[in-house]
C-alpha cells in the first residue's frame, strides 16, 4: 500500500531544513518538498540536493515571481495598502502566492496535508492555513512549530547539528530573515528589544545604508498605467523585472529601510526592520499620481478603504470576498490613475520631483495666484454661507439658551 504523501512548504531555511527529518521520524509520509521561488535570489541554489539528502522524495521550484508581483505585489500596490503606517507587507501577500502553489501541486500529487515552518507565534501560520482553507478545505495542515518539543531556534540548531543537516544561520548570528522580490524582513536576535539600534553595516543585504549611500541625488521616472508601473526612465520592464531594477536604483541610495514594532494578529507586539527599496520608491510614485488624477471624494474613501485592505492582506484574508470586492474598488479608481512620477533619491529620502498625466485633475489656470477668466473668487461667499449654516444655527441656539438661563 503506498504512502500517504504531505506537501511541505521548503525554503532550506533552519526551519524547513529540519522538517523533513522531523517528518519521517515521526510520521509515514512520503515528504515531497515544494519551494516557492518568489524571489529569493541565491538562497533556492543547492536546495534539491539537500532536500532529497535529508529525506524528501522530491522538491519543486516553482518559479513565481511574475505571478507574485502581477497578482498579489500590484494589487495591493494599486490599493495603496500599508499596515500601520509602515510596513509594505512584503510577508504577508507573498504567502498566499506560495500557499496556492502548494494547493495545486498536493492535488496533482494526491497529497492528503500540506505542512509549514511558520511558528506558532506568527502570522504566517494563518496566511497559509487561511488560503488551504479557501482554495482545498479538505486537506489536513500540518505545523511541526505547535506540536514538536523544539521551543527555540537555539534548540532548532541543536535538532540541525544532531543529524548533521547544513542550515543557513548560527546562534551568533540567528536573525530570523525572510526575502523575496519586493522585501528582506529580519527579526529575532538582538532585534527583540527596541531600544537596540539596527546594526545595519551588518544587517542590511538588499541596500545600503543612508550614510553610506552617495553623495549627489539620483533621479528616477516610473509610468504608471492604470495604476500598475510599466516604464523606468522611459524603458518597458516586465513586472518582475521592473521590481528589481527599482531595487537596485533605490537600494544604491539607501531608499527603504523602516524598522516598526507592529501588531501582529495573534496579539503579541513583535520588532521588525524591513528592508524594500524598490517597492518605497513604487509607493511614494503611485501615491504622487493619485493625487494628481483622483478627485477628492475618491482618494480620500480610497484612504479609508486601504487601512481595510491592508489589514486583509496582514491577517492572510487574500481569498476573502471583501479583498476581493475591494480590488474591484481599486480597479475602477485606477482607470485614470496613468502618467509619469519623477523622484529624487538622496542618502535614504524618496522624494517628489514632478508629476504628469493626460488624465490630470490638476488646472493651473483655476488654481494659480495670478489673473484668471475661470474662477469667480465671490462663489465662494454664498459657499462658504451654506457650508457653515449648521455651525451658525448652532451657534445661535447656545447664545438664546445662555441668555435665558442668565435671565434665570
Amino acid at each position: 500500500m503506498a504512502k500517504e504523501k504531505v506537501v511541505l512548504a521548503y525554503s532550506g531555511g533552519l526551519d524547513t531544513s529540519i522538517i523533513i527529518p522531523w517528518l519521517k521520524e515521526n510520521y509515514d509520509y512520503e515528504v515531497i518538498a515544494v519551494c516557492g521561488d518568489v524571489g529569493q535570489g541565491k538562497e533556492t541554489e543547492g536546495l534539491e540536493e539537500k532536500a532529497l539528502k535529508t529525506g524528501a522524495s522530491k522538491l519543486y521550484i516553482e518559479d513565481l515571481q511574475e505571478e507574485y508581483v502581477t497578482d498579489f505585489i500590484f494589487p495591493t500596490l494599486k490599493a495603496h495598502a500599508v499596515y500601520e503606517g509602515k510596513y509594505l507587507l512584503g510577508t504577508s501577500h507573498a504567502r498566499p502566492c506560495i500557499a496556492k502553489r502548494l494547493v495545486e501541486i498536493a492535488l496533482r500529487e494526491g497529497a492528503t496535508a500540506i505542512c509549514h515552518g511558520a511558528t506558532g507565534k506568527g502570522n504566517d501560520q494563518v496566511r497559509f492555513e487561511l488560503t488551504v482553507k479557501a482554495l482545498a478545505p479538505r486537506l489536513k495542515i500540518i505545523a511541526p512549530w505547535r506540536i514538536w518539543e523544539i521551543r527555540s531556534r537555539d534548540d532548532a540548531i541543536d535538532y540541525a547539528r544532531e543529524r548533521n543537516i547544513p542550515i543557513p544561520v548560527t546562534k551568533e548570528e540567528n536573525y530570523s530573515m525572510d526575502r523575496n522580490l519586493w522585501h528582506l524582513s529580519h527579526e529575532g536576535a538582538d532585534l527583540e528589544d527596541p531600544w537596540n539600534e539596527p546594526r545595519l553595516d551588518s544587517l542590511l543585504q538588499l541596500m545600503v545604508s543612508p550614510e553610506a549611500a552617495p553623495d549627489s541625488p539620483t533621479y528616477v521616472e516610473i509610468d504608471f498605467e492604470r495604476g500598475i508601473p510599466v516604464k523606468i526612465d522611459g524603458q518597458t520592464y516586465a513586472p518582475a523585472a521592473l521590481v528589481k531594477k527599482l531595487n537596485a536604483i533605490a537600494g544604491a541610495n539607501g531608499v527603504g529601510i523602516d524598522d516598526l514594532v507592529e501588531n501582529r494578529l495573534v496579539g503579541m507586539k513583535s520588532r521588525g526592520v524591513y528592508e524594500t527599496p524598490g517597492g518605497t520608491v513604487l509607493y511614494a510614485a503611485h501615491r504622487e499620481l493619485e493625487y494628481l488624477c483622483l478627485d477628492r471624494q475618491t482618494l480620500h474613501y480610497k484612504e479609508q478603504a486601504a487601512i481595510k485592505f491592508a489589514e486583509l492582506v496582514y491577517d492572510g484574508n487574500w481569498y476573502t470576498p471583501l479583498r476581493e470586492a475591494l480590488s474591484a474598488f481599486v480597479d475602477e479608481t485606477q482607470k485614470t490613475v496613468t502618467g509619469t512620477v519623477r523622484l529624487k533619491l538622496y542618502k535614504g529620502s524618496c522624494t517628489p520631483a514632478g508629476a504628469k498625466s493626460p488624465y490630470s485633475l490638476y488646472s493651473e489656470e483655476i488654481a494659480t495666484f495670478g489673473r484668471d477668466e475661470v474662477y469667480n473668487q465671490k462663489d465662494s461667499e454664498g459657499f462658504i454661507n451654506l457650508f457653515g449654516l449648521p455651525l451658525k444655527v448652532r451657534a445661535l441656539m447656545l447664545n438664546e439658551n445662555r441668555k435665558g438661563q442668565e435671565r434665570l
